[in-house]
């Protein structure tokens, strides 16, 4: 395990190592969710087209669990685990580019599960209706990587994160599934 966190620890300074100051601005705004509000609103309404209005505020609800879901377990993670982010690591934060600090812990990192989670959830949805679905998990790639850019996460923490969302994305697909066959007025064609 020791040497695995070392690992991690190496591939971050050179992840991190990769960005110079003048792209610092641009990472810092691609790590606010609200600055990706155009994408999410692009999405919805191309969602909200093909499943009709009753649907999409099914898809909304099950979302919101979701997030808040991945959200809480996260948490739960980091107090359990304890592990110093970047910033606040001094076998890392001497040497790598800090651009931002936080003093909350670090594994596994909410940005990737929470964006993981919800692309997933919303790809096996929209996949059947856009062959470029898929090009959704662009959005996880590059919100999670600003975390590394940052100094914010370890990417042990992001590939933690990724695979926890992939998992709950999953899961709560299958619960939205589950429900639409149950009650079938709302149903569209699963």
């Amino acid at each position: 395990m020791e040497q695995l966190l070392h690992l991690d620890k190496e591939l971050f300074v050179f992840l991190n190592g990769l960005g110079s100051e003048s792209f610092d601005g641009f990472w810092k705004i691609i790590t606010k969710q609200l600055h990706w509000a155009p994408f999410f609103l692009g999405v919805f309404y191309l969602l909200q087209k093909k499943v009709g209005w009753r649907n999409f505020g099914i898809i909304i609800l099950f979302l919101a669990l979701l997030i808040t879901f991945t959200d809480q377990i996260t948490n739960l993670f980091k107090y359990s685990f304890q592990r110093l982010r970047p910033c606040n690591d001094s076998d890392v934060n001497q040497i790598a580019r800090i651009v931002e600090s936080r003093k909350s812990f670090s594994f596994f990192s909410g940005h990737a599960a929470n964006s993981m989670a919800s692309t997933m959830f919303i790809f096996l949805i929209i996949r059947r209706y856009y062959n470029y679905s898929f090009l959704l998990f662009l959005f996880p790639l590059i919100f999670a990587y600003s975390r590394i850019y940052l100094g914010l996460h370890f990417p042990l923490d992001i590939l933690s994160g990724y695979v926890f969302g992939m998992l709950t994305g999953l899961f709560f697909y299958k619960l939205y599934e589950g429900f639409m066959k149950k009650y079938p007025k709302y149903s569209i064609d699963l």
